[in-house]
């Protein structure tokens, strides 16, 4: 007859704690990890943003001076559309401001506020407030000694 008799055996209990230990560990590493990789796409949305608004004001600049040289030639109507570029910024926070010295981008629920210089070498003033929610594209109109920013194609008045 077999006889059964209980021993203190601890091997058991201590591969179960190396389980766990290890498991918590991987948990751990892979928090580490998913942080760490949202980190970058942050990052690099954010440098998506900066970059693809500061190349939109640098396109509507070089529009505005065109009409600026446009302007100097007399009495010269000038439209010229520039296409804005998406962003993922909220760009109904967002709006453009042309005055005689820059363009300025005003963004009232973040921090991409930025300004371009422009020359205000033009014949006449210039003006205009475009909000970007929605907006595919800006007009830099010169018409009547005045370069504005619109939403719109400006019509012909001569029918």
């Amino acid at each position: 007859m077999k006889s059964q008799r209980i021993v203190d055996d601890e091997r058991a209990a201590a591969t179960e704690l190396g389980y766990i230990f290890t498991f918590l560990l991987g948990v751990l590493l892979l928090t580490m990890f998913s942080l760490w990789a949202y980190e970058i796409e942050t990052a690099t949305r954010e440098r998506w943003n900066e970059n693809a608004i500061q190349s939109n004001l640098d396109d509507l600049a070089a529009a505005v001076e065109r009409a600026d040289e446009a302007s100097r030639m007399g009495a010269v109507d000038y439209a010229e559309k520039v296409t804005w570029r998406l962003t993922e910024a909220d760009e109904s926070q967002m709006k453009v401001i042309l005055t005689d010295t820059s363009i300025d981008l005003i963004d009232e629920g973040g921090t991409l506020d930025t300004s371009v210089s422009i020359s205000g070498t033009g014949a006449g003033g210039h003006q205009g407030t475009v909000v970007l929610s929605g907006v595919t594209s800006v007009w830099v109109v010169h018409s009547d000694g005045m370069t504005t920013l619109q939403y719109d194609r400006p019509q012909s008045s001569d029918y």
